[in-house]
């Protein structure tokens, strides 16, 4: 199981005939707050009170970071507090790629340009592969559930993207109201939407660590005092794919989501790809099923991968940008940074603790623009 953008994701089955087998060493890491910096980076660690350990310091001016979320989504930053973590890591650009909006776009430009830091308009969106199936709890086969990183995201609202994004949010606000009532029925007799909105500042932003949260805060009794263990135990029995709670929160397929991005100079990437299209996180296996996964995905209009990622230990990552190379892609890359949401997943350096997306990245997703 790989820790992603609602927290633990349950396994994920590609295709009629396949099997996950959780990750280990050899691709994604278990190690929880403590992870290492190498000495190349310079980086030192500094505790701060409110968020867990995080690495304080100066990275070198060409690190970027194109993979994170804020409080206008799922993250516990605001987006003024994430640039000028930023500011302090010494990344020079930054993507903030909230869950389907773009409302945090004002905020963190203003603030990115007050700490010198270049910002990237971008978006992550849940949306539907039909090109590869899994099984469902009644056995039968549909299409998996990925996750697509959107760079350049055109801000007017009357942009068919912008509708789209539109659509993704009522189907999460849908998602929430279902989840609520199931969660209710599973004895979180305590959790209520307005507890939700209270805790999150907007209807809009909920997501399922916010769930998570409050039933940690309101039921103890059921899921124990939060712990890492706990908290990835609360996905996994609950919340996540395969959990007695989870709810699918869109039917949107990623053709529909390409489509509306077109003729504006957007770039889309696949994240983490890792979590649902390989059967395991062995570097042969990766070697073998993700060729055809990128073609595929580069022949239906996707131009990154996301293979620096911060989930993923280096020689992982490295096989990743050789295999997107290979494919006449793009390796982009981030943290994933959620803030307190994922204690053990710093900004810039990710969960593994060497993660170094370079700034040439962000000049080739410029030219892949035109």
């Amino acid at each position: 199981m790989l820790e992603c953008e609602e927290g633990i994701e349950a396994p994920v089955r590609h295709g009629p005939s396949r099997c996950h087998n959780s990750y280990d060493a050899t691709g994604f890491f278990h190690a929880k707050a403590t992870v290492w910096v190498v000495a190349a980076l310079r980086t030192s660690l500094s505790l701060a009170h409110h968020t867990g350990l995080r690495y304080e310091g100066q990275y070198a001016r060409t690190v970027i970071d194109l993979h994170t979320h804020s409080s206008y989504s799922d993250g516990s930053d605001t987006p003024t507090q994430l640039a000028e973590r930023a500011a302090k890591m010494g990344l020079s650009a930054i993507a903030l790629t909230d869950h389907d909006t773009t409302s945090s776009y004002e905020e963190m430009s203003t603030a990115c340009a007050h700490y010198g830091i270049e910002h990237i308009a971008g978006v992550e969106v849940s949306l539907r592969d039909i090109a590869y199936t899994q099984r469902n709890s009644e056995g039968v086969f549909e299409p998996i559930n990925v996750h697509v990183l959107a760079y350049f995201v055109p801000l007017g609202l009357e942009h068919p993207l912008q509708h789209k994004l539109v659509s993704l949010r009522f189907d999460r606000g849908t998602r929430n109201v279902q989840l609520v009532a199931l969660l209710n029925e599973l004895g979180f007799t305590k959790i209520t939407l307005d507890y939700l909105v209270d805790m999150v500042g907007n209807v809009d932003s909920i997501g399922r660590p916010h769930f998570a949260k409050a039933m940690f805060e309101l039921h103890p009794e059921i899921v124990g005092e939060r712990t890492d263990e706990n908290w990835s135990k609360v996905f996994t029995d609950y919340l996540g794919k395969g959990g007695h709670a989870y709810i699918p929160k869109t039917t949107m397929t990623i053709e529909e989501f390409v489509e509306s991005a077109q003729g504006a100079n957007v770039v889309l990437s696949i994240a983490h790809p890792l979590v649902n299209y390989v059967t395991s996180s062995s570097l042969d296996t990766i070697a073998r099923e993700m060729p055809s996964v990128l073609s595929s995905l580069r022949d239906r209009g996707f131009k990154g991968v996301e293979a620096y990622y911060g989930g993923t230990n280096a020689r992982t990552r490295d096989l990743m940008v050789r295999l997107t190379r290979d494919a006449g892609m793009i390796p982009t890359g981030g943290s994933d940074y959620h803030g307190t949401f994922k204690l053990d997943v710093q900004l810039g350096v990710g969960k593994s603790g060497d993660l170094r997306v370079p700034y040439s990245v962000l000049d080739e997703l410029r030219a892949a623009r035109h």
